[in-house]
């Protein structure tokens, strides 16, 4: 019998929290947190105690260097991406790392060819990917069950002005690139990871500089075409339909982490496991699928999923790049890509 697949956890936000509840929910013959890193030892201490850790690092090179971890989780803050995927996947580290893989298309690039030098697996944390009722979207797509696809409506917003991460430029703020991207990548896990024909958007900007809205339309060849939007301003009902010539799909709030599902108005639901202390945010015991993902990719002996590929995270990388640019949204980062 397999080994339980035992984790490294890179920082002590509260994205980290709810990863490590939803691995709670897993069996620990298969999914163990053996250590944790933050930049404070203290908070790399206080998140071990509450989730039962062994191990608790002051700095992510320890982490880096621990060889009882044979995966690791990075939920730092955007900016961060590049260094730190860098620095483990150099020491021989599969990563998992939170989306957006990079800032920018070039860092993304950079990631993926880091990884294949060094043989190592990547994959970004684009958790919508492996709810089981995405699965069961992608088995009706890949049988043409709603005809051709024609359009695709998704849209996310939450009131996140009170972050300071996503209202300050330096620390990659922005709804584009922290919740816009879902909906880019369901757009592109619908239409099969094509490259569009052309991106067209519009948002409005935050005092500080960063994109506070945005609607973006991707059109695809053949008259199809994703119409999305996203928020860090509004409550907005975070839903999704799939239209095709011979049949509907709805994701109903929040679809990014989808409970329940209508295809052409029969109701499919598939609940998650209830967590073991309070989350950060909705449904995140889902988490729970990628990490089984990760762990079945491991053991597969793979570099990268073939779910969610380093190609396809390029391609959504682009397309958000394009977004921004459009909007006028640069980073420092930018720069020197």
């Amino acid at each position: 019998m397999a080994m339980a697949t035992r984790w490294g956890i890179c920082s002590a936000g509260r994205i980290s929290h709810d990863f490590l509840v939803a691995l709670s929910t897993l069996p620990a013959t298969e999914h163990q947190a053996v250590a944790i890193a933050a930049r404070d030892i203290t908070r790399a201490q206080e998140y071990a105690d509450r989730h039962g850790i062994p191990r608790a690092y002051g700095s992510y090179e320890e982490l880096a260097r621990d060889p009882d971890v044979d995966v690791v989780y990075v939920g730092v803050i955007h900016p961060e991406h590049l260094p730190v995927g860098r620095l483990f996947l150099g020491a021989g580290k599969p990563v998992l790392l939170e989306k957006p893989l990079g800032m920018n298309a070039a860092e993304v690039r950079e990631l993926a060819q880091v990884a294949r030098s060094q043989g190592v697996f990547l994959m970004e944390a684009f958790w919508t990917r492996f709810f089981p009722l995405v699965e069961q979207l992608r088995q009706l797509l890949a049988r043409a069950a709603l005809g051709e696809v024609k359009l695709l409506c998704a849209a996310v917003g939450h009131p996140m002005e009170n972050i300071p991460r996503l209202v300050r430029k330096e620390l990659g703020g922005g709804s584009v690139l922290d919740i816009g991207c879902y909906c880019v990548q369901l757009a592109s896990l619908v239409f099969g990871g094509e490259r569009p024909e052309s991106v067209v958007a519009s948002g409005f900007l935050y005092p500080s500089g960063v994109d506070e809205s945005a609607s973006v339309i991707l059109n695809y060849a053949g008259g199809r075409q994703a119409a999305l939007s996203c928020s860090m301003r509004l409550e907005v009902p975070s839903e999704a339909l799939i239209c095709g010539t011979e049949g509907c799909v709805k994701l109903p709030c929040p679809w990014y982490a989808p409970t329940t599902m209508f295809v052409n108005s029969q109701r499919q639901d598939c609940p998650l496991p209830p967590p073991s202390q309070p989350l950060n945010f909705a449904n995140s015991t889902g988490l729970r699928y990628e990490a089984q993902h990760v762990r079945e990719c491991l053991l597969q002996g793979l570099k990268e999923s073939p779910l969610m590929s380093l190609a396809e995270s390029e391609l959504v990388a682009s397309i958000l790049d394009d977004v921004r640019q459009q909007l006028g949204v640069t980073y420092a980062e930018d720069a020197q890509g």
